[in-house]
C-alpha cells in the first residue's frame, strides 16, 4: 500500500512580534498541512536573512510562502484595518514577484473579516518607513501600499526553489491617517483585530493549493 504524501507546509513570515502575536492568537484550527509562522525582524535585510536560513530547512523545501503584516496605505481614502492583496510585489531593486491566488484570498479575507475593504494591486518595498510626498510619489507608480519586507520575503521565497507566494498587508498608516511612527500599536489596534481575523484565509489559500489541477 501506498502512503499518502504528507501535504506541503505552510510558511507565514511577518516581522514585528506584535504581528506574530497577532497571528499566533488567531484561529488555527483548519490547516491544510503543518503551519510555520515567522518573525523576521524590521527591513528588506533582517527579512532577507531569516527567510533564507529558515528555507535551508529540508521540512520547508516545498512551502508555500505568505508575507504578512502591516503596512502604510498609499492610495486616498485608504483606513487603518483595510486589507491589501498583492497582485505582485516591487523590490527596491525593481524586482518584481507575481503572487499566485489573489481572487481566492479576496473572496476569504472579506468571509473573515466581512465590513472591512480589501484592495488589491502592486505592494512595493522601500527599506525605510515612508512619508508625505515619497508616499505620493509611490503611489504614481501604481503601487497601493508598502512595507519594508514583504517583496524581499518573496523573492527570497521564489529564489529558494519554485513554490506558490503571496502577499497580505492590514493597513495601519494611511495618507489621511498617518501615525507617529510604523511600530506604533495604539493607533493600529482595529489593524491588529484584523491581523488576528484572517488566518483562516491564508488557510484556504494553502488548501486550493494543495488540490490536483485538471
Amino acid at each position: 500500500m501506498e502512503t499518502a504524501a504528507a501535504p506541503a507546509p505552510l510558511l507565514i513570515a511577518c516581522a514585528l512580534g506584535i504581528e506574530q502575536l497577532a497571528l499566533r492568537s488567531g484561529d488555527r484550527g483548519g490547516a491544510g498541512g503543518p503551519v510555520t509562522v515567522l518573525r523576521t525582524g524590521m527591513g528588506p535585510r533582517a527579512a532577507e536573512r531569516s527567510v533564507t536560513r529558515q528555507l535551508t530547512d529540508p521540512a520547508l523545501s516545498d512551502a508555500a510562502v505568505l508575507a504578512t503584516g502591516f503596512c502604510a496605505g498609499l492610495a486616498p481614502g485608504m483606513h487603518p484595518g483595510d486589507l491589501v492583496v498583492a497582485e505582485e510585489t516591487r523590490g527596491p531593486d525593481g524586482g518584481v514577484t507575481p503572487c499566485v491566488g489573489t481572487e481566492l484570498l479576496v473572496k476569504e479575507l472579506v468571509r473573515a473579516v466581512p465590513g472591512r475593504t480589501v484592495h488589491t494591486g502592486p505592494l512595493t518595498g522601500s527599506d525605510h518607513v515612508v512619508r508625505g510626498q515619497e508616499r505620493s510619489d509611490l503611489f504614481a507608480t501604481g503601487a497601493i501600499a508598502v512595507d519594508m519586507e514583504s517583496a524581499v520575503t518573496l523573492q527570497c521565497a521564489v529564489r529558494s526553489g519554485a513554490r506558490p507566494v503571496a502577499a497580505v498587508r492590514v493597513v495601519v498608516d494611511a495618507p489621511e491617517h498617518e501615525l507617529v511612527r510604523i511600530g506604533t500599536v495604539r493607533g493600529g489596534i482595529s489593524a491588529f483585530r484584523v491581523l488576528r481575523a484572517v488566518l483562516p484565509a491564508y488557510y484556504e489559500w494553502h488548501r486550493s493549493l494543495l488540490l490536483p489541477r485538471r
